[in-house]
Order: structure tokens, then sequence, then C-alpha cells
């Protein structure tokens, strides 16, 4: 398994791989990896020829206040978990690799990130998009998959290769969940004891709108209202939002009569955690 550092390197890596007729996965992350990570890296060796791995901390998603120096970090625990999948190449850059000195220009997709996790952090989207297309053009793959946790992440970034023609397919993976039904995060390392038990109300509380919607309930604002209660019985929990959007506009939905998303985000100590559920009337 190679290691590379360069934007250079990697695109001569790609192309070569692409020369041969191979079909190239990407599969993007921030590292310190979980198996919800090695979920995606499996479905990339399934789906293609030949398994990339980017690891990048990206510091132009973090807003001033959030935990770029702190976030978690391990190369090495990293290196040896996607050996062990199979991958043919980790891409590492660093920092001043991705951004040189003068760099200038972003990547905007302006809709789909406006709600949710747009409102709190409104440069954030702008960062992720930015720093993905960036390591598509490094590592040209022929299909990236990102995890459906992430799920407004995942759908600003199909817009973003739809609009810009990037010839990429942007597949999404189901979420892994613990036992209890907390959905994996690197994050979830910041948890205290205390912490941990009741981060698994956010993963209860979409459950219980879930029965609620499947025994007919239509009306986003009384799956909110539940959800809401359940989380706010958590001390330690502070809602950043619960919204019910539509799955491919992540605008606010009142009534549900098309697929769509419950997405919410809650502070529990020092984490911020996501989640979401998808809900189809037709099923």
């Amino acid at each position: 398994m190679q290691i590379i550092q360069t934007v250079q390197e990697m695109q001569c890596f790609s192309e070569s791989l692409r020369n041969e007729g191979k079909k190239i996965a990407l599969v993007p992350t921030m590292g310190f990896l979980h198996e919800g990570h090695l979920s995606l890296m499996r479905m990339g060796k399934e789906l293609a020829d030949v398994l990339i791995v980017s690891i990048f901390v990206n510091p132009i998603q973090f807003g001033p206040d959030e935990d770029f120096e702190d976030y978690p970090r391990d190369f090495e625990r990293d290196k040896k978990l996607i050996e062990s999948v199979g991958a043919a190449c980790i891409f590492a850059p660093e920092v001043r690799e991705i951004y040189p000195e003068g760099f200038q220009t972003s990547v905007k997709v302006a809709h789909v990130t406006q709600n949710l996790c747009g409102i709190s952090r409104p440069t954030h989207f702008d960062g992720v998009t930015t720093v993905v297309a960036k390591l598509f053009n490094a590592t040209r793959p022929h299909c990236a998959i990102f995890g459906e946790k992430d799920f407004q992440q995942f759908v600003a970034i199909k817009r973003m290769c739809q609009d810009l023609n990037f010839g990429i397919e942007v597949i999404g993976a189901p979420i892994v969940r613990e036992q209890d039904g907390l959905a994996l995060s690197s994050r979830n390392t910041y948890l205290t004891a205390e912490e941990r038990a009741s981060a698994v109300s956010l993963s209860q509380a979409l459950f219980e709108a879930k029965t609620m919607f499947d025994a007919g309930e239509r009306d986003a604002v009384n799956l909110i209202e539940l959800a809401h209660k359940i989380i706010r019985a958590e001390k330690v929990a502070r809602i950043d939002y619960i919204k019910v959007c539509d799955i491919d506009t992540m605008e606010d939905v009142s009534v549900i009569s098309r697929d769509a998303v419950m997405a919410l985000a809650v502070h529990i100590g020092k984490a911020r955690l996501i989640d979401n559920i998808v809900l189809k009337p037709a099923d």
C-alpha cells in the first residue's frame, strides 16, 4: 500500500491506473477511523478495482470556535486499518499542499447547504465542497463513497458533481451504529461515560419518530415535538436543531408526502453530534 502526500504524485498514480483500465473508488476521511469508515472502504472495494482512501483534517470546514486543533488524529492506527481492508493507496497531504500560499478559490453549493447545519455553521459546507473538489481532482476517482450520517454533506457533494460535470458517481452508504443505536462518529471519543449514555437519546428520538411515522403520522411538527421531548430529558443535551426536510432540496417540510429525512444536531458536552433517519411514505 502506497502513502502519497503530494497532489502531483497522486494524480500520476491515478492516471496510471486509469490508463490500465482500472476503476478507482475514493473514500475521503478526516482520519481517526471507525467501523463506519471501514464499511465505506469495503463498499469501495466491491465497486471498483482499486481503492484510494484520503486522510485530511480540513481546516476550512471548521469554524473559529470549533475543534480543529483538538480533532482526534492517529495516522499509524488509521494506516493499519486501511491496509487491512486492502486499499492500494492512502492520500495524506499536508495542509500547505492542499492550500498553498495565496490560495483564494472556493466551491459553493448554494441552496442545499443553507438549512440544518448550514444555519449554525455558515462556512462549513463551503469548506467541505472546496476540499472534496480538490480531493477529486487529485485522486481522479470513478466513484466516491460517503456515509449517510452526514446526509446534508452527501446531498451537497452529489449536487456539486452534477452541477460541475465531474463525471464521478457519488454513492451513499448506510449509517453504522453501536449496538445501543448511537451512530458511529470520531467525535464520540469526546464523550464521558455519563455523556455517552445520554447520547443514545439521539437515535432513540429518531427511532421513536420513525415508529410514529410508520403508524401513519405525516405531520412533521408532531414528529419533531416527540424527538425534542426525548432529547430534552437528558440534562447534558443541548439541541442545535431537529428538522424534517425534503430528501433532495433539504428544505423544511410540514407534511411528509414524499421521501424526507429527519435530521438532528445535538451538543452533548464537548461533542456536537449529528444523526438522521429517512422517512419514506411509500413504505
